[in-house]
Protein backbone atom coordinates (compact mmCIF):
# COMPACT_ATOMS: atom_id res chain seq x y z
CA UNK A 1 0.00 0.00 0.00
CA UNK A 2 1.06 3.36 -1.05
CA UNK A 3 1.86 6.01 1.56
CA UNK A 4 -0.59 9.03 2.12
CA UNK A 5 -4.29 9.30 0.48
CA UNK A 6 -6.07 5.88 -0.40
CA UNK A 7 -7.18 5.99 -4.06
CA UNK A 8 -9.49 3.41 -5.32
CA UNK A 9 -10.30 3.07 -9.31
CA UNK A 10 -13.78 1.73 -9.54
CA UNK A 11 -15.07 0.01 -12.92
CA UNK A 12 -18.43 -0.55 -13.58
CA UNK A 13 -19.61 -2.08 -16.74
CA UNK A 14 -22.80 -4.27 -15.56
CA UNK A 15 -24.93 -3.55 -18.09
CA UNK A 16 -25.14 -0.61 -20.46
CA UNK A 17 -23.22 1.94 -18.93
CA UNK A 18 -19.33 2.06 -19.12
CA UNK A 19 -18.43 3.74 -15.84
CA UNK A 20 -15.31 4.62 -14.07
CA UNK A 21 -14.41 6.57 -11.17
CA UNK A 22 -11.78 7.50 -8.54
CA UNK A 23 -12.33 7.71 -5.09
CA UNK A 24 -10.26 8.81 -2.20
CA UNK A 25 -10.45 7.16 1.32
CA UNK A 26 -14.18 5.87 1.65
CA UNK A 27 -16.35 8.83 0.35
CA UNK A 28 -15.12 11.17 -1.88
CA UNK A 29 -15.51 10.85 -5.15
CA UNK A 30 -12.64 12.84 -6.83
CA UNK A 31 -13.06 12.31 -10.63
CA UNK A 32 -15.93 9.76 -12.46
CA UNK A 33 -16.84 9.25 -16.03
CA UNK A 34 -19.19 7.43 -17.56
CA UNK A 35 -20.24 6.34 -21.46
CA UNK A 36 -24.04 5.43 -22.18
CA UNK A 37 -25.32 3.49 -24.64
CA UNK A 38 -28.97 4.82 -24.45
CA UNK A 39 -28.82 5.76 -28.27
CA UNK A 40 -27.24 2.49 -29.27
CA UNK A 41 -30.25 0.47 -27.79
CA UNK A 42 -32.99 2.99 -28.29
CA UNK A 43 -34.44 1.42 -31.54
CA UNK A 44 -34.78 -2.22 -30.08
CA UNK A 45 -36.82 -1.03 -27.26
CA UNK A 46 -34.36 -2.40 -24.64
CA UNK A 47 -30.57 -3.54 -23.75
CA UNK A 48 -29.08 -5.93 -26.35
CA UNK A 49 -26.59 -8.01 -24.28
CA UNK A 50 -24.10 -8.65 -27.12
CA UNK A 51 -24.37 -4.71 -28.49
CA UNK A 52 -23.63 -3.98 -25.02
CA UNK A 53 -20.57 -5.86 -24.09
CA UNK A 54 -18.92 -4.53 -27.75
CA UNK A 55 -19.59 -0.95 -26.59
CA UNK A 56 -18.01 -1.33 -23.24
CA UNK A 57 -14.89 -2.72 -25.55
CA UNK A 58 -15.27 0.51 -27.69
CA UNK A 59 -15.37 2.76 -24.60
CA UNK A 60 -13.22 0.90 -21.94
CA UNK A 61 -9.58 2.66 -22.95
CA UNK A 62 -11.06 5.76 -24.28
CA UNK A 63 -12.60 6.47 -21.36
CA UNK A 64 -9.87 5.72 -18.79
CA UNK A 65 -7.76 7.97 -20.47
CA UNK A 66 -10.50 10.49 -20.12
CA UNK A 67 -10.53 9.55 -16.33
CA UNK A 68 -6.56 9.96 -15.97
CA UNK A 69 -6.29 13.12 -18.03
CA UNK A 70 -9.67 14.80 -16.28
CA UNK A 71 -8.31 14.14 -12.73
CA UNK A 72 -5.03 14.97 -13.14
CA UNK A 73 -3.89 11.31 -11.68
CA UNK A 74 -1.53 8.67 -13.02
CA UNK A 75 -1.64 5.10 -12.94
CA UNK A 76 0.79 5.04 -10.02
CA UNK A 77 -1.42 6.89 -7.74
CA UNK A 78 -3.85 4.34 -7.92
CA UNK A 79 -4.07 1.71 -4.41
CA UNK A 80 -6.54 -0.83 -5.12
CA UNK A 81 -9.09 -1.95 -8.16
CA UNK A 82 -12.61 -2.58 -7.65
CA UNK A 83 -15.00 -3.68 -10.10
CA UNK A 84 -18.32 -5.15 -10.70
CA UNK A 85 -18.59 -9.30 -10.58
CA UNK A 86 -22.16 -9.81 -10.43
CA UNK A 87 -25.17 -9.64 -10.91
CA UNK A 88 -25.44 -8.32 -14.47
CA UNK A 89 -25.46 -9.11 -18.27
CA UNK A 90 -22.09 -11.99 -18.36
CA UNK A 91 -21.23 -9.91 -21.61
CA UNK A 92 -20.73 -6.48 -20.41
CA UNK A 93 -19.19 -7.99 -16.77
CA UNK A 94 -16.74 -9.85 -18.43
CA UNK A 95 -15.47 -6.77 -20.16
CA UNK A 96 -14.37 -4.97 -17.08
CA UNK A 97 -13.65 -7.83 -15.33
CA UNK A 98 -10.87 -8.65 -17.91
CA UNK A 99 -10.34 -5.12 -17.99
CA UNK A 100 -9.71 -4.73 -14.22
CA UNK A 101 -7.50 -7.92 -14.03
CA UNK A 102 -5.44 -6.64 -16.87
CA UNK A 103 -4.33 -3.36 -15.25
CA UNK A 104 -4.24 -5.43 -11.64
CA UNK A 105 -1.89 -7.12 -13.14
CA UNK A 106 0.22 -4.30 -15.33
CA UNK A 107 0.00 -1.75 -11.99
CA UNK A 108 0.65 -4.77 -9.17
CA UNK A 109 -2.11 -3.37 -7.41
CA UNK A 110 -4.61 -5.41 -5.58
CA UNK A 111 -7.99 -6.41 -6.90
CA UNK A 112 -11.58 -6.79 -5.53
CA UNK A 113 -14.86 -7.77 -7.09
CA UNK A 114 -17.65 -6.32 -6.00
CA UNK A 115 -21.56 -7.33 -5.93
CA UNK A 116 -23.42 -4.28 -8.00
CA UNK A 117 -26.64 -4.28 -5.45
CA UNK A 118 -23.99 -3.72 -2.97
CA UNK A 119 -22.73 -1.02 -4.90
CA UNK A 120 -26.02 0.42 -5.06
CA UNK A 121 -26.62 0.46 -1.01
CA UNK A 122 -22.55 2.47 -1.29
CA UNK A 123 -24.01 5.08 -3.40
CA UNK A 124 -26.22 5.94 -0.37
CA UNK A 125 -23.51 6.49 1.97
CA UNK A 126 -21.64 8.28 -0.79
CA UNK A 127 -24.41 10.51 -1.15
CA UNK A 128 -24.68 10.70 2.71
CA UNK A 129 -21.77 10.51 4.90
CA UNK A 130 -23.60 10.37 8.07
CA UNK A 131 -25.53 7.93 6.91
CA UNK A 132 -24.85 4.29 9.50
CA UNK A 133 -26.19 1.09 9.76
CA UNK A 134 -29.06 -0.58 10.84
CA UNK A 135 -31.43 0.83 7.86
CA UNK A 136 -33.52 0.04 4.83
CA UNK A 137 -32.63 0.31 1.38
CA UNK A 138 -35.14 0.20 -1.64
CA UNK A 139 -33.21 -1.30 -4.47
CA UNK A 140 -35.64 -0.26 -6.97
CA UNK A 141 -34.18 -0.49 -11.27
CA UNK A 142 -34.25 -2.05 -14.51
CA UNK A 143 -33.43 -4.83 -13.38
CA UNK A 144 -34.03 -5.70 -9.33
CA UNK A 145 -36.37 -4.93 -7.09
CA UNK A 146 -35.52 -5.68 -2.93
CA UNK A 147 -35.32 -4.23 0.36
CA UNK A 148 -32.72 -4.97 2.31
CA UNK A 149 -32.15 -4.83 5.65
CA UNK A 150 -28.18 -3.38 6.26
CA UNK A 151 -27.29 -4.69 9.52
CA UNK A 152 -23.85 -3.48 8.73
CA UNK A 153 -21.07 -3.08 5.88
CA UNK A 154 -21.02 -6.40 4.30
CA UNK A 155 -24.21 -7.55 6.50
CA UNK A 156 -27.25 -7.76 4.16
CA UNK A 157 -31.01 -9.45 5.13
CA UNK A 158 -32.74 -10.01 2.16
CA UNK A 159 -36.14 -8.79 3.60
CA UNK A 160 -38.58 -9.40 0.20
CA UNK A 161 -38.43 -9.09 -3.13
CA UNK A 162 -40.40 -9.10 -6.53
CA UNK A 163 -41.88 -12.36 -7.57
CA UNK A 164 -41.94 -11.48 -11.57
CA UNK A 165 -40.68 -8.03 -12.93
CA UNK A 166 -38.90 -5.36 -11.53
CA UNK A 167 -39.80 -2.20 -11.44
CA UNK A 168 -37.94 -0.44 -13.64
CA UNK A 169 -38.62 -3.28 -16.55
CA UNK A 170 -42.69 -2.44 -15.73
CA UNK A 171 -41.88 0.92 -17.03
CA UNK A 172 -39.53 0.15 -19.87
CA UNK A 173 -42.41 -2.51 -21.25
CA UNK A 174 -44.87 0.02 -20.35
CA UNK A 175 -43.11 3.03 -22.47
CA UNK A 176 -43.00 0.56 -25.09
CA UNK A 177 -46.89 -0.33 -25.01
CA UNK A 178 -47.50 3.20 -25.20
CA UNK A 179 -45.02 3.76 -28.08
CA UNK A 180 -42.64 6.61 -26.15
CA UNK A 181 -39.54 4.59 -26.64
CA UNK A 182 -36.89 3.34 -24.18
CA UNK A 183 -36.19 3.99 -21.45
CA UNK A 184 -39.16 4.45 -20.14
CA UNK A 185 -39.33 5.46 -17.24
CA UNK A 186 -37.69 9.57 -17.37
CA UNK A 187 -40.36 9.52 -20.41
CA UNK A 188 -43.30 8.30 -18.19
CA UNK A 189 -42.57 10.60 -15.46
CA UNK A 190 -42.26 13.47 -17.38
CA UNK A 191 -45.65 13.42 -19.45
CA UNK A 192 -47.25 12.01 -15.72
CA UNK A 193 -47.07 15.63 -14.92
CA UNK A 194 -49.72 16.44 -17.42
CA UNK A 195 -52.07 13.73 -16.32
CA UNK A 196 -54.70 12.78 -13.83
CA UNK A 197 -53.33 9.75 -12.02
CA UNK A 198 -56.90 8.72 -10.87
CA UNK A 199 -57.83 8.55 -13.87
CA UNK A 200 -56.99 4.76 -14.43
CA UNK A 201 -57.43 2.27 -11.75
CA UNK A 202 -54.53 0.28 -12.33
CA UNK A 203 -53.71 -2.43 -9.83
CA UNK A 204 -51.29 -2.40 -7.47
CA UNK A 205 -49.67 -6.02 -7.11
CA UNK A 206 -49.64 -7.67 -3.88
CA UNK A 207 -51.31 -5.02 -2.02
CA UNK A 208 -52.93 -7.48 0.73
CA UNK A 209 -49.81 -9.67 1.29
CA UNK A 210 -47.99 -9.35 4.72
CA UNK A 211 -44.60 -10.26 3.19
CA UNK A 212 -42.44 -8.19 1.53
CA UNK A 213 -42.31 -9.05 -2.21
CA UNK A 214 -43.91 -7.44 -5.08
CA UNK A 215 -45.51 -8.12 -8.13
CA UNK A 216 -45.38 -5.91 -11.60
CA UNK A 217 -46.41 -8.48 -14.12
CA UNK A 218 -50.47 -7.88 -13.31
CA UNK A 219 -49.95 -4.12 -13.82
CA UNK A 220 -48.09 -4.30 -17.02
CA UNK A 221 -51.25 -6.64 -18.04
CA UNK A 222 -54.20 -4.51 -17.45
CA UNK A 223 -51.62 -1.15 -19.14
CA UNK A 224 -51.55 -3.18 -22.39
CA UNK A 225 -55.66 -4.61 -21.84
CA UNK A 226 -56.64 -0.65 -21.05
CA UNK A 227 -54.42 0.43 -24.31
CA UNK A 228 -56.25 -2.63 -26.65
CA UNK A 229 -59.45 -1.28 -25.26
CA UNK A 230 -58.76 2.28 -25.87
CA UNK A 231 -58.06 1.43 -29.55
CA UNK A 232 -61.12 -0.84 -30.04
CA UNK A 233 -63.69 2.18 -29.21
CA UNK A 234 -61.66 4.58 -31.51
CA UNK A 235 -59.50 6.04 -29.49
CA UNK A 236 -56.16 5.17 -31.26
CA UNK A 237 -55.27 8.41 -32.32
CA UNK A 238 -56.06 10.13 -29.32
CA UNK A 239 -55.07 7.88 -26.54
CA UNK A 240 -55.23 10.31 -23.41
CA UNK A 241 -51.43 9.06 -22.63
CA UNK A 242 -50.88 11.42 -19.37
CA UNK A 243 -53.74 9.77 -18.11
CA UNK A 244 -52.47 6.49 -18.38
CA UNK A 245 -49.05 7.63 -17.37
CA UNK A 246 -49.85 9.10 -14.62
CA UNK A 247 -51.86 6.48 -13.10
CA UNK A 248 -49.45 3.56 -13.72
CA UNK A 249 -46.74 5.86 -12.17
CA UNK A 250 -49.37 6.29 -8.76
CA UNK A 251 -49.69 2.41 -8.93
CA UNK A 252 -45.65 1.46 -8.90
CA UNK A 253 -45.09 3.96 -6.35
CA UNK A 254 -48.15 2.85 -4.03
CA UNK A 255 -46.76 -0.88 -4.52
CA UNK A 256 -43.11 0.16 -3.25
CA UNK A 257 -44.13 2.05 -0.65
CA UNK A 258 -46.55 -0.21 0.81
CA UNK A 259 -43.87 -2.74 1.18
CA UNK A 260 -41.83 -0.17 2.16
CA UNK A 261 -44.09 0.67 5.20
CA UNK A 262 -44.43 -3.04 5.50
CA UNK A 263 -40.75 -3.31 6.12
CA UNK A 264 -40.22 -0.60 8.34
CA UNK A 265 -42.75 -2.15 10.74
CA UNK A 266 -41.64 -5.58 10.85
CA UNK A 267 -38.19 -4.59 11.71
CA UNK A 268 -38.99 -0.67 13.63
CA UNK A 269 -36.02 -0.08 11.38
CA UNK A 270 -37.11 3.89 10.57
CA UNK A 271 -33.96 4.68 8.96
CA UNK A 272 -34.77 4.52 4.63
CA UNK A 273 -32.88 4.54 1.87
CA UNK A 274 -33.39 4.07 -2.12
CA UNK A 275 -31.26 3.46 -4.82
CA UNK A 276 -31.38 2.29 -8.09
CA UNK A 277 -32.48 3.95 -11.59
CA UNK A 278 -36.27 3.96 -10.27
CA UNK A 279 -35.14 5.81 -7.47
CA UNK A 280 -34.26 9.19 -9.67
CA UNK A 281 -38.15 8.88 -9.93
CA UNK A 282 -39.69 12.02 -8.72
CA UNK A 283 -42.89 10.84 -7.57
CA UNK A 284 -41.13 7.93 -5.43
CA UNK A 285 -38.89 10.41 -3.96
CA UNK A 286 -41.32 12.88 -2.97
CA UNK A 287 -43.76 9.93 -1.19
CA UNK A 288 -40.56 8.95 0.58
CA UNK A 289 -40.10 12.20 1.73
CA UNK A 290 -43.48 12.94 2.46
CA UNK A 291 -43.92 9.13 4.71
CA UNK A 292 -40.57 10.34 6.31
CA UNK A 293 -42.15 13.33 7.51
CA UNK A 294 -45.36 12.16 8.59
CA UNK A 295 -44.30 8.11 9.92
CA UNK A 296 -41.20 9.99 11.51
CA UNK A 297 -38.64 8.04 9.34
CA UNK A 298 -35.09 9.43 8.82
CA UNK A 299 -35.09 9.22 4.79
CA UNK A 300 -31.99 9.58 2.64
CA UNK A 301 -31.93 10.09 -0.74
CA UNK A 302 -29.12 10.07 -3.23
CA UNK A 303 -28.71 13.04 -5.53
CA UNK A 304 -29.92 11.35 -9.01
CA UNK A 305 -26.28 10.98 -10.40
CA UNK A 306 -25.84 8.33 -7.52
CA UNK A 307 -29.28 6.48 -8.07
CA UNK A 308 -28.16 5.07 -12.04
CA UNK A 309 -24.88 2.54 -12.52
CA UNK A 310 -21.69 4.38 -11.69
CA UNK A 311 -18.32 3.70 -10.82
CA UNK A 312 -18.26 5.55 -7.40
CA UNK A 313 -20.44 3.49 -5.59
CA UNK A 314 -18.37 0.08 -6.77
CA UNK A 315 -15.55 1.97 -5.76
CA UNK A 316 -16.86 2.54 -2.41
CA UNK A 317 -17.99 -0.59 -2.14
CA UNK A 318 -14.88 -2.12 -3.04
CA UNK A 319 -12.91 0.23 -0.32
CA UNK A 320 -15.32 -1.23 2.26
CA UNK A 321 -14.51 -4.72 1.63
CA UNK A 322 -10.88 -4.20 0.85
CA UNK A 323 -10.51 -2.70 4.62
CA UNK A 324 -12.68 -5.79 5.62
CA UNK A 325 -9.84 -8.13 4.54
CA UNK A 326 -11.50 -9.51 1.21
CA UNK A 327 -9.49 -9.61 -1.96
CA UNK A 328 -9.73 -10.81 -5.54
CA UNK A 329 -7.17 -12.66 -7.64
CA UNK A 330 -6.58 -13.16 -11.60
CA UNK A 331 -9.05 -16.29 -11.06
CA UNK A 332 -11.93 -13.62 -10.52
CA UNK A 333 -14.84 -14.58 -12.43
CA UNK A 334 -17.75 -12.85 -12.99
CA UNK A 335 -21.44 -13.92 -12.01
CA UNK A 336 -24.87 -12.64 -13.60
CA UNK A 337 -26.43 -14.21 -10.57
CA UNK A 338 -24.26 -13.27 -7.52
CA UNK A 339 -26.09 -12.42 -4.49
CA UNK A 340 -24.67 -11.71 -1.18
CA UNK A 341 -28.10 -11.60 0.99
CA UNK A 342 -28.48 -13.42 4.06
CA UNK A 343 -31.81 -14.85 4.11
CA UNK A 344 -31.32 -16.93 7.27
CA UNK A 345 -32.28 -14.04 9.68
Amino acid sequence: MKAGKFITLGVETSCDDTALALLEGAKTTLYDVISSQIADHSPFGGVVPELASRKHQEAFLPLLGALFKGSGMTPDEIDLIAVTAGPGLMGSLLVGVMAAKALAQAWGIPLVGVNHLEGHIFANILAHPRLEPPFLCLIVSGGHTEIVLARGEGKYLLLGATRDDAAGEAYDKAAKALGLGYPGGPVIERLAHGGDAMSFDFPIGLKDSKEVEFSFSGLKTALRTTVLNLKERGACGDLPIPDICASFQRAVTEALMRKTRLAVKKTGVKRVVISGGVAANGALRDALTSEGKSAGWDVFIPSREYCTDNAAMIAAAGYSAFMRGERSDLSLTPDPSWEIWDESG
